[in-house]
């Protein structure tokens, strides 16, 4: 993600976690194989992309835009919607 000239200009930023916040953390990170920090950037990052893309305006003329919503409208079908119907469910025997 960062790269070393980024690093050098990196600024420190101070948490103050609970305890069974900060273990939940540190199991985690070490399951990916990521610093503590490292593992909180990520995990900041991907949720302040979130964010913001929850929050993006995409503007269409009126043609485009019911355009979206008649396909939205249309039932699910064709040979790959028909494949994952029938395909066996893990919760089923």
């Amino acid at each position: 993600m960062a790269t070393k000239d980024q690093d050098a200009h990196a600024k420190p930023v101070n948490l103050r976690i609970r305890d069974d916040i900060l273990v939940l953390i540190d199991r985690a990170a070490k399951i990916r194989g990521k610093t503590r920090s490292d593992f909180m950037i990520d995990a900041a990052y991907r949720a302040a992309e979130d964010a913001l893309l929850d929050h993006t305006f995409v503007k269409v003329d009126a043609d485009n835009y019911q355009h979206y919503l008649d396909t939205l409208d249309r039932p699910a079908s064709g040979e790959g919607f028909a494949r994952l119907m029938n395909a066996p469910k893990p919760w089923q025997d």
